[in-house]
C-alpha cells in the first residue's frame, strides 16, 4: 500500500496531464486490486461533465452520450452524502429500483459490476465522485475495499485536488487569472524552489523562470515574492 501510494503522489505532484493523471490512479488502484476507476466532475451549474477514466471506452462514450450523470444513482448518493459508500448488486437497498436495476446490469455487461464511490464537495461547491470499480466475486471485492478503504478515501481526495488543476485551464490566484507558465514557476517558488532549481525541472531559462514570477507578481499587486506565495498558498487551500 505504502509503495504504491507513494508513487501515485509522485506522479500527481508535479502538472499531470490527462493521460498521467489516469496512468497515476489506474496503477495506484490496480495495486489495490481494483483495477478500474473513474473520475467524474459536475460544475455547480451541472453543465457539460468531465472525465477521467479507464473504464472501457464504449462504456464512457455511451454514459457521456446520453448524459448518464443525471441518472446515475451512484452520483445520486454522491450528491447527498459526503461519506464513501460502495454499490453493486445487493450492496445498497435504496438502490434497489428498477431504474437502478436496470443501470447497473448495463455497466455490469462492460465488466462494472461492484464499486466504491468517494464523494467530494469541495469549497468552489463543485461536486465530483471518484470511484474504484471491479468485476471480481462480491467477496474479493469487499475484501479489498475492507483493507484499503482509509487510503482509498485519501487518494481520491488528493487526486480531485490536483485532476481539477488539469481540467481547468484557467489557472487563479486571489482571483487573478494566471498563465499556465506564471502558475507553475509560483508553485515551485511555494515549495521553495530557487529560480535556478525550477528552471532544471521544467526545462526553461533561469531568466524566464524570473520573468514569469515578476510577471505573477505585477498581476497579483504585491510587491514581494513572499506575499505571491502566500496569496498562491491561500488560493489552493481552498481545494
Amino acid at each position: 500500500m505504502q509503495r504504491a501510494y507513494q508513487h501515485f503522489v509522485d506522479i500527481l505532484s508535479g502538472h499531470p496531464s490527462h493521460g498521467e493523471l489516469e496512468m497515476a490512479l489506474a496503477g495506484a488502484a490496480g495495486a489495490l486490486g481494483l483495477p478500474m476507476f473513474a473520475y467524474l466532475l459536475l460544475p455547480e451549474q451541472r453543465s457539460a461533465a468531465s472525465l477521467i477514466s479507464n473504464y472501457p471506452g464504449t462504456w464512457t462514450k455511451h454514459y457521456l452520450a446520453h448524459r448518464y450523470d443525471r441518472v446515475d444513482p451512484v452520483i445520486g448518493t454522491a450528491s447527498r452524502t459526503e461519506e464513501p459508500f460502495e454499490w453493486g448488486p445487493d450492496l445498497r437497498a435504496d438502490q434497489r429500483s428498477a431504474d437502478c436495476v436496470r443501470f447497473f446490469a448495463e455497466a455490469a455487461q462492460f465488466g462494472i459490476r461492484f464499486g466504491f464511490t468517494v464523494p467530494v464537495h469541495d469549497k468552489q461547491r463543485r461536486l465530483a465522485a471518484v470511484t474504484f470499480a471491479t468485476d471480481e466475486r462480491r467477496v474479493v471485492f469487499r475484501h479489498s475495499i475492507k483493507a484499503y478503504r482509509s487510503g482509498l478515501h485519501l487518494m481520491a481526495l488528493f487526486f480531485h485536488r490536483q485532476a481539477c488543476s488539469a481540467l481547468d485551464p484557467e489557472r487563479r490566484v486571489d482571483g487573478i487569472k494566471l498563465s499556465p507558465r506564471q502558475f507553475e514557476c509560483l508553485e515551485w517558488a511555494a515549495r521553495g524552489k530557487s529560480a535556478w532549481d525550477t528552471s532544471r525541472i521544467i526545462g526553461i531559462s533561469r531568466r524566464t523562470v524570473l520573468f514569469h514570477l515578476e510577471t505573477a507578481k505585477a498581476k497579483l499587486d504585491v510587491r514581494s515574492m513572499q506575499h505571491a506565495i502566500a496569496k498562491f498558498l491561500a488560493e489552493k487551500s481552498k481545494g
